[in-house]
């Protein structure tokens, strides 16, 4: 039989039709939960005013954990409340939903009395008395709060009890264990001098408004340590760069930059040079020393030499190197950074080999997370953007207020920018802030929770790494901190060996899901998984042919 010119014409329009009906109908790697099917029916108040007071633009963040210990991720969120510049007549509050293990959460904040009721910006999530339930620290304009787990699904406000009432205005915060006594310490980012009374006003004559004051225009502050001292108090400690340093902290991540077993900390800070605390330990008298280096391991500035808006920042060995890789976001136009750790305390930026620069040029860029979405063993990564400044659009035709979250997927060595093929939630735009990530449903394919400001909160359903293999590990510490932060995990499947350090912190005011799944993508078996625990342990823990596609509890041997 003959076919004529136009009917393969017409068979060919129509297969290139099929081509393009099946990458539309392609799953979405993320799936947005709206709130009539989570039953997260909450939303940040930024107090928005005329006078545009700085603190509105900086909030929200949120989290995950499991505050009841059923083994399912329940969700924090933190609000703006009063303050010497907001008085509301119905203070707005916090909220703790409960997980309830069918994709619904329930609203338990007053019953567990974690409400706030200060100008809430982070939380940080971490067992610092070591009784196996998790404690919540909540960083704010104004007094932190500290609550801790009573053990029956209510918390108790212990912040004087335990001497942390850092005044002034925090944001993130993360718990490491500095000095490897098995206990977790406390580092509280410092924002800036706001003035006690009275507030820098900025204006702009042309619109005859407020709008918000770019930090430059405030002074620094230094950023607090706390040690733990075992009883449920905290000692701040003075006398090192971290006192020394007047930064203005945004985000900051715990890690192991050189591979010297002590937890160092990689700070963002606002229109002044990052810091790099690395962690040189107690010298002969029994002093901390927490050398500030950033300068010279190229992490302070950017190439150029010049101060960024430093926001959102994380930690992760991106390139199986061995090494903390580490990253920032800054504002629009600064680019993002994607430091390569060169293994001798000094850092390359491997943002523009990487497409991170050209991808987040116009962005302003907050929490943020590096991770394996897809469970293939290579890690990815996932950006929440959005300007500080609502007015931005009467300025610029290429920037805007809202923007779009951003996904990068590992491949061949490097990140790419897969945004256009993750599906609908990355089409839209976000007054986006914090980013925690977590595995709210136990499919061990790990989801995200995005804090947006002035707004209800964004949760993504993770469906990317569907069918490819994968092992949940909770760590247990015993003689070194329960959560087994500053641990290191070495798997091997499929004849590849892959290694990961447990950090803390990282995201923008945000705290993450304290458990850690490997993905191991199509092997059918894994063959061991080996933790090496922190001080004061220091021991190596090997189990061999561990199950798939579960989670399990690994206690310090």
């Amino acid at each position: 039989m003959k076919i004529s010119r136009r009917q393969i014409m017409a068979m060919a329009a129509g297969a290139g039709l099929s081509r393009l009906t099946s990458a539309a109908e392609k799953p979405a790697l993320f799936e947005e939960v709206p709130p009539s099917v989570s039953g997260i029916h909450w939303a940040h108040d930024n107090a928005m005013s005329p006078e545009r007071f700085l603190p509105e633009t900086l909030g929200p963040g949120c989290a995950f954990l499991d505050y009841d210990n059923d083994g399912w991720m329940d969700i924090y969120l933190v609000n703006s409340g009063p303050c010497d510049f907001y008085k509301p007549a119905k203070p707005p509050r916090n909220a703790l939903y409960k997980n309830n293990r069918d994709g619904t959460f329930t609203d338990v904040t007053e019953k567990a009395g974690v409400a706030g009721g200060t100008f809430g910006m982070g939380v940080a999530v971490g067992d610092y008395d070591n009784d196996g339930w998790p404690d919540i620290f909540v960083t704010s304009y104004g007094d932190c709060i500290l609550y801790k787990n009573n053990r029956d699904g209510t918390f108790t406000d212990v912040t004087k009890k335990a001497g942390l009432q850092s005044s002034g205005w925090t944001t993130s915060a993360v718990w490491f264990d500095y000095d490897n006594d098995g206990r977790l310490d406390l580092f509280v980012c410092s924002f800036v001098d706001y003035g006690k009374t009275e507030h820098l006003s900025c204006g702009d004559n042309k619109l005859g408004r407020h709008y918000y004051c770019i930090p430059r225009a405030f002074r620094g502050t230094a950023s607090f340590l706390y040690h733990n001292n075992g009883d449920g108090t905290f000692t701040q400690i003075k006398g090192t760069d971290i006192d020394k340093a007047m930064g203005k902290g945004l985000g900051v991540v715990a890690t192991d930059i050189n591979n010297d077993g002590r937890m160092d900390l990689f700070v963002a800070n606002d229109t002044v040079q990052n810091f790099l605390f690395v962690n040189r330990g107690k010298d002969k008298n029994g002093k901390l020393q927490m050398e500030e280096m950033a300068l010279a391991a190229e992490v302070g500035y950017s190439d150029g030499g010049r101060a960024r808006s430093g926001m959102g920042v994380d930690a992760a060995d991106v390139f199986n190197s061995g090494y903390q890789d580490l990253f920032v976001a800054n504002v629009d136009q600064e680019m993002f950074s994607l430091y390569r750790n060169m293994k001798n305390e000094t850092f390359r930026d491997a943002a523009h080999a990487n497409n991170v620069a050209q991808s987040t040029r116009l962005l302003s860029g907050w929490g943020l997370k590096f991770f394996d979405y897809d469970n293939d063993g290579a890690v990815d990564l996932i950006l929440a953007n959005g300007h500080p400044d609502d007015m931005i659009e009467d300025y610029s035709a290429q920037v805007k207020y809202k923007e779009p979250v951003l996904l990068f997927h590992q491949e061949n060595g490097k990140l790419r920018d897969v945004s256009a093929e993750a599906g609908p939630a990355f089409t839209k735009s976000y007054p986006a802030r914090g980013l925690a990530a977590g595995d709210f449903n136990n499919d061990g394919l790990i989801d995200i929770l995005i804090g947006t400001n002035g707004g209800p909160p964004v949760l993504l359903k993770n469906r990317a790494g569907v069918g490819n293999h994968w092992l949940g590990l909770k760590l247990e510490g015993m003689k070194c901190n329960r959560d087994g932060i500053g641990a290191k995990i070495r798997w091997s499947a499929g004849g590849v060996v892959r290694s990961r350090m447990k950090n803390s912190g990282g995201s923008y005011l945000s705290s993450h899901d304290p458990r850690e799944v490997l993905g191991i993508g199509k092997a059918e078996k894994l063959d061991w998984v080996e933790i090496t625990w922190p001080q004061p342990s220091g021991k190596v823990q090997r189990i061999e042919n561990p199950p798939l596609d579960r989670y399990m509890t690994v206690r310090e041997a």
